[in-house]
Order: structure tokens, then sequence, then C-alpha cells
């Protein structure tokens, strides 16, 4: 398992009984959380700002106990992130993936000209933020409007209102299509596809079955030379060996390595840490 061990205004306080307990910033959130199966070590969750109780028909609430600001920031290394609780217990940000973030931007700061990155299924664009802060020139692709638009924020509060990012509102799948039939090509490619999903006309993904046709359609996006390749998946039951042996074959003739396992992040001051899903990684 790989850690996000570098940040300083965010971490988990503590995990029990499918519940974790984190700091954003000044403010303390406790949200569900599947892989948390152990009990609560302790007598309760203490003083925290806000609860997110889950409804037994699905989605749930927030639970304030104190007044939170409607937004607030959080910072990284050299950017900056919008934070803010919505109705479906996330926040916008999956501070796990910072491990991710050091990894490809220490290969951008290395490259020998800018590079081009392609980021699928971007969110809220903390890949897209951090690549570009690298120097990158990044493409940023999200079926929801919202979630590119809270990119272009993120982007903002980092600095980055002048850096090269486009902001693409389209089926990750239909883009990267046209992007083939264009000829464009990208020294690196970032993808975190969900396990299901549907874009912005009725399209239909479902990760065990779609992955392999969309990975070999990227492959085709990949310049001559390209610096990396990453999959970020939460997807349940599949574990890293299966995606890392659907990378391996669909990048057949690239001179390259590939890494995966876990990426997960330290639990408080224990020895314990929390996993947040797999990555591959594929570098020359």
């Amino acid at each position: 398992m790989i850690l996000a061990d570098k940040w300083e205004d965010y971490e988990i306080l503590e995990c029990g009984d499918g519940m974790k307990k984190e700091r954003w910033g000044d403010f303390i959130l406790v949200r569900p959380d599947p892989q948390v199966i152990w009990p609560l070590s302790a007598s309760g969750w203490g003083d925290f700002d806000a609860f997110y109780h889950r409804s037994k028909k699905g989605g749930g609430r927030w639970e304030f106990r104190n007044r939170l600001p409607e937004s607030w920031k959080i910072n990284y290394r050299s950017t900056t992130y919008k934070i803010k609780p919505t109705d479906f217990k996330h926040t916008g940000l999956f501070p796990e993936q910072a491990a991710n973030w050091d990894w490809f931007s220490e290969r951008i700061r290395k490259a020998p000209k800018q590079p081009k990155i392609l980021n699928l299924f971007g969110y809220t664009g903390g890949a897209t933020v951090a690549a570009a802060s690298a120097g990158a020139n990044v493409c940023h692709v999200d079926a929801a409007k919202g979630m590119v638009a809270w990119c272009r924020e993120n982007a903002a509060l980092s600095g980055l209102v002048e850096a090269p990012i486009r902001y693409i509102v389209d089926d990750c799948v239909k883009f990267v299509e046209r992007e083939i039939r264009r000829g464009n090509r990208y020294d690196g490619i970032i993808m975190d596809p969900p396990s299901y999903g549907r874009g912005k006309k009725g399209e239909v993904w479902h990760f065990e079955r779609d992955l392999w046709g969309f990975l070999q359609k990227c492959r085709q996006l990949l310049s001559p030379s390209p610096l990396f390749f990453l999959v970020n998946a939460y997807t349940t039951g599949v574990s890293p060996t299966i995606v890392s042996n659907l990378v391996r074959e669909a990048l057949a003739g690239f001179d390259g390595r590939i890494s995966s396992g876990e990426i997960g992040i330290p639990i408080g001051d224990s020895q314990n840490a929390l996993p947040c899903g797999l990555f591959v990684r594929w570098q020359p």
C-alpha cells in the first residue's frame, strides 16, 4: 500500500463502526466508510462539526453540531482546493490521491518539454490542478458540468487561472473516440473510472464490462514516448492485479514497467491505515 501521508491540512483522526473522523483544515467531519469494519476503540466520536447519517433508503443527511461555512479551503503543497460537504457525503476531494499527485508531478517536472496530460473522469480536478502546477498542459474531462466548474475554481484558488488547462464537459468514452479521429496525442493519461456511471446523453458505463475496451482506445492517444499512464479505481471486488493485467495488455509494445496496489491514508497516531481504492501505474 502507498500512503498519502504528506498532508498538513487533512488527517483521519479515528475510525470504527463503519465511520471515519477526519480533520479538513479547521473543521472535523464524521462520515461513513464501507472499509471500516472494525469497532470504534474510543467511547464515542467526541467533538465534531458535522456528522453524516446514512438513510436506509439511500443517500443521507448531515447533522451540523456547529455552524460551518458553505465551503472552505485546504492546501496541499502549492495547491489549494475548495471543500464543500455534499448531500452524498462527499466533500469534493479524495485526499488519498495526493500520493498519486506527487508521483506524476515528479515525472512532469523532469520532462524535457512541457507534457500534454489527459485527465479522464476528472471530477473536481485534484489531479488536473496538481499536474498543471507541476508544469503540464492539461485536458480535464468529466461528464458533470458542475464538477468541471469546481475544477476551474480549484485551479483559480491555486493561482492557475492562466495555466494551459482545457475544461471539457463530455462523456469520456466519446471524447476519447473523437480525439483518436483528430489525431491528438498525450504524454500522460490519468483516469478514475467509476464503478457505474451515466453520460450527459444517457451513456451507461460499467467498470467490469467497459474498462478493457476503454484502455485500448486510450492507448491510441499516447505519444510515442509517454511519461506515464495511471488508473485509479474504487470498484468493490476488483483487485489491483486484475487492473494491472488489463493495463499491461493494453500497453503492449510500450517499453516500461507497471506497479499496482492499494492506496490509503494513515489513521491518527496508530500503525493502521485506511485503504481507499487501488492504483495501477505504468512508466517507462
